[in-house]
């Protein structure tokens, strides 16, 4: 088109236009003729929003990934001109290849703007399409983070059990669509150098100091308690060795190792007033699996996780005691059933909390209830108004994170961060920690990972003997009889702890790695040593803790990623080969039970029950008490009317009585068709049968039917 031609059109050549389209400004930029760059835009940096526009496309399923602009092989060639391709009706907003031809269009557009051939009209339609694509697909996308109806659409149907199957579906996703939580308000921390500076307590972290009112270790406790540090820990024998205090020795143990108790002013009194009633509080409903031991358990897996992967040096001591704290008091008074049970049956704690997550409610409720309704309870009692309600916050999302309808939700939001250049937000990292904790047996060595399954297992079958009263359907691992426990491990393992503990791993090591490399810089290796290098001599004679400790140290130095992978990742295979080994042995067993099964079915078909329905109504009708028109047959025969019932009871003394042993049987009750009266038979009556008189009194009644 020549310049008279587009003047007298209304085009005006231009090196740029810019648009605004429901309050976004779109500005288009085309280069002069011979310039390297074709696409100037590309140079040009994005903000961390335009970034998550750009690259949530990735993220989906159903779109195709974005490629850098100037790739050529991310949209087709179109051989037609430009003003063909412009002339094409717009496809619609939601289609599969809306993206592509709108990028078609726009490089089109583009290439009309180098020659001045591009109408305004033309353009602000393509760039209002544009807009509504790039509506559509924001739109999808944050459907799709918040989507919790098809959390275990991976798991095919054929490879894991039905049962299974709803067990996972009904515990780690939610039943009902939730209303979306307000955004509150983030906590914002520092920057990764004061970071490290003020989460560094060398060697304060660790520290034992003297006090004269402290708890006293007996020496079994202190002998157990030397393995703390340990991944496999053993819960169950410290619990012995305490007489049933092992969550009063662990959380005392954990506050003394990390020095909170003076660092906050925690009163020892009222610290093992309160530890003792949240003792009481978990052995309220006697429950197999939710008890002290396993809130024990969890608090020393957290305490593991801060330690021997070096998260401890990313938080200060208020995060660390929330995150100590909140692993003490997730299960206070657990019930031993879910909050689906509750939910069902209508209690007045799904009532309080409105049905949703009704323990974990119940938990941080009845644990600040308990620290309040006390006056020797409050373990927060010198904590200022600020710190008090930075770590009640803390305590509150970490607590309800265990929720496991909440779990799929929870890993997702995890991996997006993961691919943020953002930093991760603390309370979800402390919540995934603290969930990944909850769920960690199967990650613990087999005699202890097959002793919480079986606790847990009881505790499911003690609420489904509830359902049985109740009249409700039994919940999924709930019924003794049909539960596959092994296949139940499998698809746990499988669809759950593993890739909960790989989310974690790699959200460990994408928040440490920063702080290694800072501390290889400045020479801050956030040592934090243990109370046996840090409490001297002196100082233990006037003190009632006793010196034991970890073994080495928790500096960043010293920090191994792929140790701590393999630690779980060998447990975990190992427990998985074992439920298979159980699992396939289980299997042939069940197949032996059900072949003897038909074969005693089958026995039992021909040892005299399925003898002819007829021949056998006859035979009961002769043996019983005599009666009007009941055993006489009026038909002709060769010994006379009553031939048949006298034939019957005779004892034929000229017969051979065959050798062996007799065959006893009991006549079932049967039914007389001539009058469709009901004829018991004579349990007592067990006389000898004779095969072979029986035989021709079965061949006389079908002569004379015949006749």
């Amino acid at each position: 088109m020549t310049e008279p031609a587009a003047k007298k059109q209304g085009i005006k050549k231009c090196r740029s236009a810019t648009f605004s389209i429901d309050g976004f400004s779109f500005t288009i930029v085309a280069n002069e003729v011979g310039q390297k760059h074709r696409h100037p835009l590309a140079r040009l940096a994005r903000t961390p929003t335009e970034n998550l526009c750009f690259t949530s496309n990735s993220l989906g399923s159903s779109v195709t990934p974005s490629l850098p602009i100037g790739d050529k092989r991310s949209i087709p060639k179109d051989p037609r001109s430009a003003t063909e391709i412009l002339a094409d009706e717009l496809p619609k907003v939601d289609s599969s290849d809306a993206m592509e031809k709108t990028a078609t269009r726009l490089r089109c557009l583009v290439k009309q703007l180098e020659r001045g051939e591009a109408s305004v009209g033309v353009l602000k339609k393509n760039l209002e399409f544009a807009a509504s694509v790039l509506e559509s697909i924001c739109t999808e996308e944050a459907r799709r983070m918040v989507d919790l109806d098809d959390e275990l659409s991976d798991i095919q149907s054929d490879s894991v059990p039905l049962e299974v199957r709803d067990w996972l579906a009904s515990t780690f996703t939610r039943q009902r669509v939730l209303g979306l939580r307000h955004n509150e308000d983030k906590l914002h921390f520092r920057s990764i150098v004061h970071a490290v500076q003020a989460g560094i307590f060398v060697e304060r972290m660790y520290r034992r100091t003297s006090n004269s009112v402290g708890l006293s270790y007996p020496q079994n406790v202190i002998t157990v308690l030397k393995h703390v540090d340990m991944w496999s820990f053993d819960v169950f024998a410290l619990n012995d060795a305490s007489r049933d205090h092992a969550l009063k020795f662990v959380f005392y143990e954990l506050l003394t190792r990390y020095d909170l108790i003076n660092h906050f002013k925690v009163p020892v009194a009222s610290l093992l007033s309160f530890v003792e009633s949240l003792e009481v509080g978990y052995s309220k409903h006697n429950n197999p699996y939710h008890n002290l031991m396993h809130a024990a358990d969890v608090t020393q897996t957290v305490h593991y996780l801060l330690l021997k992967t070096g998260m401890v040096h990313w938080l200060t001591e208020l995060e660390i005691f929330a995150v100590i704290f909140a692993a003490a008091i997730h299960d206070y008074e657990h019930t031993g059933t879910t909050n689906n049970f509750h939910i069902q049956t209508r209690s007045e704690t799904a009532m309080l909390y409105n049905d949703r997550a009704v323990l974990e409610n119940h938990h941080i409720s009845a644990a600040y209830r308990l620290m309040q309704s006390e006056g020797d309870h409050n373990i927060f009692a010198n904590l200022p108004k600020d710190d008090w309600r930075e770590l009640r916050t803390l305590v509150v999302e970490m607590v309800l994170a265990t929720d496991m309808s909440c779990h799929f939700q929870q890993i997702k939001t995890m991996k997006g961060l993961l691919q943020q250049p953002e930093a991760i937000d603390k309370p979800k990292a402390l919540s995934l920690l603290l969930h990944t904790a909850d769920i960690s047996h199967p990650a613990k060595r087999w005699d202890l990972h097959h002793r919480w399954t079986m606790s847990l297992l009881e505790e499911f079958f003690r609420q489904g003997d509830k359902e049985a009263e109740l009249g409700l359907s039994f919940s999924p691992l709930c019924d003794r009889k049909s539960t596959m426990v092994a296949q139940s491990q499998i698809g746990f393992i499988d669809f759950i702890v593993e890739p909960t503990f790989t989310v974690l791993s790699e959200m460990i090591e994408s928040i440490v790695s920063p702080l290694m490399g800072i501390s290889s810089h400045t020479g801050l290796d956030g040592f934090r040593r243990s109370s046996v290098n840090s409490i001297t001599g002196n100082e233990v004679k006037h003190s009632n803790l006793r010196t034991f400790g970890s073994e080495g140290n928790c500096a960043l130095t010293t920090v191994d990623f792929k140790s701590f992978r393999g630690t779980w990742h060998q447990e975990i295979q190992q427990n998985r080969e074992t439920w298979k080994t159980q699992a396939a042995k289980d299997k042939a067993d069940d197949e032996m039970k059900k072949s003897q099964r038909e074969s005693t079915a089958d026995l039992g078909k021909t040892d005299g029950v399925s003898e002819p329905k007829e021949a056998g109504r006859q035979e009961e009708m002769v043996r019983r008490q005599p009666g009007p028109d009941l055993t006489k047959d009026n038909s002709p025969g060769p010994s006379g009317p009553s031939s048949g019932a006298e034939g019957e009871t005779e004892s034929h003394p000229n017969e051979s009585q065959p050798e062996g042993a007799f065959t006893y049987c009991y006549k079932r009750p049967s039914y007389c068709t001539s009058y469709y009266r009901f004829v018991r038979s004579k349990v007592s009556d067990m006389r000898p049968i004779d095969p072979r008189g029986k035989a021709r009194r079965l061949q006389r009644l079908c002569l004379r039917r015949r006749k």
